[in-house]
């Protein structure tokens, strides 16, 4: 469930393209939201071309002028400002995380650089490196002036039959109560042709997967989707389950494509899979290329 939201804003219009969503969210279920606000030692005179907020006291009227404007009068919004001026902004943020206690951060992927760009190294690869809380990174359309696709309407869920990676149907399943939307389960079955001309590709989004869907099988992959399926009809939902074999990064765009689906769920691993994933595979291709917003889920050891 979700229960707080921690919002980072840096003062741009283009990360502000998270409050709508954030305020939408936090209405559907009650949840109260934080806004964070870190300034930064030596900071640039300007971010995505905005005046850049340098001073602890112009961030605290910047937060509390949004919080004013993005939420209606019942909302609950507390604005945090982390006055002491930090050298690392992410790693601020990552302790921000375990100081305010949300369960899921919004931010937007924004930016005139590639989203590949953008998160190699930055905010939301700390984040996820934390291994604690999700976050919802939000993808506007490409024109400059573009919003977010949202509310969602069609979650994509891909799976590899390995219980550590299931950690992505709670949250997903929660969003689509909240939304109404509809969930797609996808298991993609690595060929042995496409792992070889991909080496580790699978086990680098999916761990494991290499090993284990070359034994399970689409007929396997399939009964396992069922299962999974009827737990999320179980609650009411409108679910499918869908096994597509070939390269993994591929099948995950093409049934994202098909879907029209405009958020896709990935439970990614703590530091050491956090790493892998960032590191140059099936991760960045998807954030690269896919038209959707990403639920990055922290998985935990089975």
């Amino acid at each position: 469930m979700i229960r707080h939201l921690l919002v980072p804003l840096d003062g741009s219009p283009m990360a502000e393209q998270a409050l709508p969503v954030a305020a939408d969210l936090a209405a559907r279920a009650g949840a109260s939201v934080t806004l964070l606000h870190v300034v930064e030692r030596h900071p640039p005179k300007a971010v995505h071309g905005q005046p850049h907020l340098g001073q602890a006291d112009q961030a605290e009227a910047y937060l509390a002028a949004v919080a004013a404007r993005a939420f209606g009068p019942n909302a609950r919004v507390a604005c945090h400002v982390h006055r002491e001026a930090a050298g690392d902004v992410a790693k601020s943020l990552v302790q921000h995380v375990a100081e305010l206690g949300p369960d899921l951060i919004v931010m937007s992927a924004h930016g005139p650089v590639r989203l590949r760009d953008r998160l190699s190294g930055n905010l939301a690869q700390q984040v996820m490196t934390s291994g604690v809380v999700p976050v919802l990174l939000l993808r506007p359309g490409p024109a400059p002036d573009a919003a977010v696709r949202f509310p969602f309407r069609h979650l994509l869920v891909p799976l590899d039959g390995q219980a550590e990676h299931e950690e992505s149907l709670a949250p997903a399943a929660d969003l689509a109560a909240l939304l109404g939307a509809a969930v797609l389960l996808l298991t993609v079955v690595p060929t042995r042709g496409s792992l070889a001309r991909h080496g580790l590709v699978a086990a680098d989004m999916l761990p494991g997967a290499s090993r284990e869907m070359l034994s399970l099988g689409a007929s396997a992959a399939a009964e396992y989707l069922e299962g999974k399926v009827a737990q999320l009809a179980a609650r009411g939902l409108r679910a499918a389950g869908r096994v597509l074999d070939g390269d993994p990064a591929r099948a995950i765009l093409h049934a994202a494509d098909q879907a029209d689906s405009d958020l896709i769920v990935l439970s990614t691993h703590g530091k050491a899979g956090t790493h892998a994933f960032w590191s140059g595979s099936i991760g960045p291709r998807l954030l690269r290329r896919a038209k959707a917003s990403f639920l990055l889920v922290p998985a935990r050891p089975a």
